[in-house]
């Protein structure tokens, strides 16, 4: 899948309004966001609430997908319509009704599609070695390198665009998004915390200071074009390298402590 086809990850926006051959769009709470009940919660993506999902064809359903990231890639969330959606994966409207009822259930899929995809590629990266430097090193380099194409710095874009108005986008994007990557490292940092390899007291603090530290000065020049395409794979490597050693410095396994009573040898 290319990058084109994978821009679409954290957001949600109903459609605002509808054709006669269309559903109702969601029901809105408040001005102009979606209801409570229309969050995008884990697994909303695959089935919707109270009943089985509708459309049986995995291959059908893979096609609308691909379209879908196309569309909202080159069109952005807000302007996209279902009928764009529709002509771009090559199906007809009442097929792509079967399968998805509204925009917001389609970016849900989307959303599930990459998180499980990119998390899965994240947690095989940790190892428990005992050399913890090359398993951060190697893991924060593919963060960095996803955190950075074009599609993923499209996505933020779009979500800090529409949090402002509709908060749910945003938490939902951070929650099973950035909140995942956390839980993984601060998992791993409990574990080797244990066996002596680091020395930290806060994991969850410790994960959200190296995920900050590895894409220092790279993601957002990115996400206010300042800088018009990804970093280099040398870029990132220095940034990275920096970010370990400045990681270790402080969290790094600190030398055992002399034994009681033990006397300093007299120099002279």
């Amino acid at each position: 899948m290319t990058r084109d086809e994978t821009a679409v990850a954290g957001v949600f926006v109903p459609e605002p309004a509808h054709t006669p051959d269309a559903p109702p769009a969601l029901a809105i709470d408040g001005a102009g966001g979606p209801s409570q009940d229309a969050g995008c919660r884990p697994d909303a993506a695959l089935v919707r609430r109270g009943r089985a999902p509708a459309g049986t064809d995995p291959a059908k359903r893979r096609q609308i997908l691909e379209g879908a990231a196309r569309v909202f890639s080159a069109m952005g969330f807000d302007a996209a319509s279902m009928n764009d959606i529709a002509r771009e994966a090559g199906v007809s409207k009442g097929t792509l009704y079967v399968y998805f009822e509204h925009k917001e259930e389609l970016f849900c899929a989307l959303i599930a599609d990459q998180r499980h995809k990119h998390l899965a590629e994240l947690k095989a990266l940790i190892d428990d070695g005992p050399d913890v430097r090359a398993t951060l090193t190697r893991w924060a380099t593919a963060y960095v390198t996803l955190l950075t194409t074009d599609w993923a710095v499209r996505v933020q874009r779009v979500v800090l665009g529409v949090t402002e108005r509709m908060p749910e986008i945003g938490r939902g994007f951070f929650t099973e998004g950035p909140g995942c990557g956390i839980s993984i490292l601060s998992t791993y940092f409990d574990r080797m915390t244990a066996r002596g390899l680091l020395a930290i007291d806060d994991t969850t603090l410790a994960s959200w200071q190296f995920s900050e530290l590895v894409h220092a000065s790279l993601l957002r020049p990115l996400l206010y074009r300042w800088h018009d395409g990804p970093p280099s794979a040398e870029e990132i490597a220095r940034v990275v390298g920096h970010a370990v050693e400045m990681f270790f410095a402080y969290y790094g396994p600190k030398p055992a402590a002399p034994e009681s009573g033990s006397e300093p040898i007299a120099k002279g």
